[in-house]
């Protein structure tokens, strides 16, 4: 039987179209910043790709940056607002490693954004905090994904932006997560800047982008020659660029096939959440369509990982991270479920996923839950 592979929020596999563009732009041969017609080829190629990317979160091309990936938007995004006076930044306490990790190494006051057992972000906390906030404390600057990595749960960012800018402050938004599985229009969010990557939607892997609105102000982080608008030194990724580009126009032309996952979400969710210990996170939320982050008391994340996988079924911790260690839930942590941390998996489908790969997720997983709780009956 051939595997099902359900970490979509870890990487997706490379759609067709992708890898083709990938492919025409390794032949073209030329540097982007060259005059002559392989330059020009290439130049084309990119410009292509940006008008493509800016279009899937209804966003002009000359707000577009292309960078190595989401990390590097984030951090681009992050470290220009330190740059601009920032002092202490609001990071919501459930944002990707990436944001967290880039507010924390500036060595400043970061601020946890507090969040809800549904887990979502806290706007009554935030509205009280800025109500707080002193003129010492410098700008208001915040941070929050659009969609959570782990549970999937939709983020009220518009409600946030509001608040923020109502305030004077500026609100970077992690859309890394939800691109191409919901629609995504940057000014309707009030984002001043917009973190993207490929390799979520079915492009390649070591690409990404930085929208940022009229009001926001860069520092670049990377210093040589002016590409990308002087806000990213370096020759661009050609061939990854191409292909992030074909990757965001199909997914965009694709998002009610991507909505449909969600009556199979729910299918794997409702017989899962009948077997007793089974916490299932942001049920009552609204969630990307293809996500499905539950708990089960006593079984570990690691050893349902690992079951899963000898049968076939690839998934992944709550916590599974770059370095492909098992440790426990921040996100899950920070909505007040502490135990469970430990054993929570993601299960996360998207653009070749069907509803016979959630199906044989459920069996097998239903499966090996059964001889877990025998054996551990026998112990």
């Amino acid at each position: 039987m051939s595997a099902v592979y359900l970490d979509y929020n870890a990487t997706a596999p490379i759609r067709p179209q992708a890898a083709d563009a990938a492919a025409c732009a390794l032949a073209i041969g030329g540097n982007p910043s060259s005059v002559h017609a392989a330059g020009r080829l290439a130049r084309a190629a990119i410009e292509r790709a940006r008008g493509e990317v800016a279009a899937l979160v209804g966003a002009p091309a000359d707000a577009v940056t292309f960078t190595s990936g989401g990390t590097e938007a984030n951090a681009l995004s992050i470290d220009s607002a330190f740059a601009g006076g920032v002092r202490r930044p609001l990071v919501a306490l459930a944002e990707h490693a990436s944001a967290m990790q880039t507010a924390l190494a500036s060595g400043l006051m970061v601020e946890g954004w507090a969040m809800t057992p549904d887990g979502t972000a806290d706007l009554d906390w935030l509205t009280e905090r800025l109500k707080g906030w002193k003129a010492n404390d410098g700008p208001i600057f915040a941070v929050l994904s659009l969609a959570n990595n782990e549970t999937g749960v939709i983020q009220p960012v518009a409600a946030a932006a509001e608040v923020i800018h109502a305030a004077g402050g500026k609100l970077h938004v992690d859309a890394v997560q939800a691109a191409g599985k919901i629609p995504v229009d940057f000014a309707s969010l009030g984002a001043d800047t917009l973190s993207l990557s490929a390799h979520k939607l079915g492009g390649p892997q070591g690409v990404g982008a930085l929208v940022a609105s009229k009001n926001a102000v860069l520092s670049r982080r990377q210093h040589g020659g002016g590409q990308e608008r002087g806000r990213r030194a370096g020759t661009e990724n050609l061939a990854g660029i191409a292909g992030f580009g074909a990757a965001a126009a199909v997914a965009m032309a694709e998002l009610d096939l991507a909505a449909r996952q969600a009556a199979w979400r729910d299918a794997a969710q409702a017989r899962v959440a009948g077997v007793a210990g089974v916490t299932v996170f942001g049920a009552n939320a609204p969630r990307l369509p293809a996500v499905l982050c539950f708990a089960t008391d006593g079984f570990d994340s690691e050893k349902q990982v690992m079951a899963l996988d000898l049968e076939g079924v690839m998934v992944s911790a709550g916590a599974a991270c770059s370095s492909g260690k098992v440790a426990p839930s921040r996100v899950l942590q920070s909505m007040g479920f502490g135990a469970a941390a430990n054993t929570a998996i993601r299960v996360s489908g998207g653009w070749a996923t069907s509803e016979a790969d959630w199906r044989r997720f459920t069996e097998t997983w239903l499966a090996v839950q059964a001889r877990f709780a025998l054996r551990r009956r026998a112990a």
